[in-house]
């Protein structure tokens, strides 16, 4: 019996990054086994735990430490957190070159801007991550599917090439010609439920108390109109569409910037809260609630960060 092309064809997958999104990426991919993997990681390791739904699997992968042992790949996927960004330039001039395909599963509204500097002329696929992951280590990963679909990319051939390479695998993938909207309403989410459980240092329970709903209204509200000022296209009532999304989540997911901010990491404020800021400056609409917001985030972040 004979394979089709698109089944012989082993694609060269590089991930940078193996928290709790690039961790569960890698995982789907390796247990798919369609595809040759590297994982791009600051400390050596030889295998990865996948826990998912009722199973948990141990699988062999492929690690590099060092950017000058990397190879030319066909793919890769960006999954550091927004902050960490800068920090992947030498991995990236060593991954791409102008047949490379570099998704970038990061929150915010700017993945192109923010990376096609740093790739060498390759393909930049923007991708909205709707899947929750958690890291239990730094070689396992939990899987939880809380969404219908678990990733989002543009309708074009880019983005279709991206559902192609994730056939096979448990994940997802949505494909939309609005892709502006689907990157705003992902933004929404995280307007509120990053910030809040990293202020609160609670998981998602907190929003089942009424007067955070109150609050997260009014930071929706603002960014609602910021994001129709931007061109997405949105709902009258978007705000309590996006928090009743929120409350179907499990109770005890967290988020990764609660995460950090247990681990007394840095915030990936910049990409959420702050994106909704500069935006709402850029196109004149008063964002005060998240501005108040933003000035408390970057302070936690700030005390974490290096001087």
């Amino acid at each position: 019996m004979t394979s089709s092309s698109s089944e012989n064809h082993r694609s060269t997958v590089a991930i940078i990054g193996l928290g709790s999104i690039g961790g569960i990426v890698a995982g789907c991919l390796r247990a798919a086994d369609r595809h040759d993997v590297i994982a791009c990681v600051r400390q050596p390791i030889s295998r990865l735990v996948f826990d998912r739904a009722n199973e948990s699997v141990e699988l062999p992968i492929k690690a590099l430490t060092d950017p000058a042992q990397a190879p030319r790949v066909d793919w890769v996927l960006l999954c550091t957190k927004v902050q960490h960004t800068p920090q992947t330039a030498p991995w990236l001039q060593h991954l791409c070159d102008r047949s490379t395909r570099v998704a970038v599963l990061q929150n915010g509204i700017d993945h192109v801007a923010r990376v096609a500097p740093l790739a060498g002329g390759a393909s930049i696929v923007p991708t909205i991550v709707y899947y929750n992951g958690e890291r239990l280590g730094p070689d396992h990963v939990r899987l939880r599917q809380v969404a219908e679909h678990d990733l989002a990319v543009a309708d074009d051939a880019n983005g279709r090439a991206f559902t192609q390479l994730l056939e096979g695998t448990p994940l997802r993938v949505r494909l939309s010609d609005d892709f502006r909207t689907l990157l705003w309403r992902k933004l929404l989410i995280n307007a509120i439920a990053n910030p809040v459980t990293a202020l609160t240092s609670q998981r998602q329970a907190v929003f089942r108390r009424e007067d955070i709903k109150t609050l997260c209204l009014a930071i929706l509200d603002e960014a609602v109109a910021v994001a129709r000022a931007d061109g997405a296209h949105l709902d009258q009532d978007e705000s309590m569409q996006t928090l009743s999304t929120l409350l179907t989540y499990p109770p005890d997911a967290g988020t990764s910037m609660y995460f950090d901010r247990l681990a007394g990491r840095s915030l990936e404020v910049e990409a959420l809260t702050g994106a909704i800021v500069a935006a709402g400056a850029r196109l004149k609409i008063a964002t005060p609630i998240n501005s108040a917001l933003l000035a408390m985030l970057r302070a936690i972040s700030d005390a974490a960060s290096p001087a």
